[in-house]
């Protein structure tokens, strides 16, 4: 799903502007980011859970050409979903 599609969607269930909409998504996804940034958790009952994990600089082969490679330490966003969500996403298979 694109970000226009959720406009749509949300702006049809609620009978409101697109662009209205669009703004309020521009918003949330803005302040998600910066909570992040911040090393922030975000959860959102029903959904799931945001939150950053730092990862251990490593050392990796380059497959290409054979050579030794060492990553740096960084940072990655890691997302937990809800016990609702995974259990809708269990049922669905069946």
């Amino acid at each position: 799903m694109l970000k226009k599609d959720l406009v749509d969607k949300v702006s049809g269930e609620l009978s409101m502007q697109k662009q209205d909409v669009s703004l309020a998504v521009d918003i949330m996804l803005e302040t998600m980011a910066t909570a992040l940034v911040d090393e922030r958790r975000i959860e959102l009952r029903g959904f799931g859970s945001f939150s950053v994990r730092a990862r251990k600089p490593r050392s990796t082969k380059n497959p290409r050409t054979g050579k030794i490679m060492e990553i740096p330490d960084r940072k990655t966003l890691h997302f937990t979903m809800s016990k609702s969500l995974k259990e809708a996403l269990i049922s669905e298979k069946d």
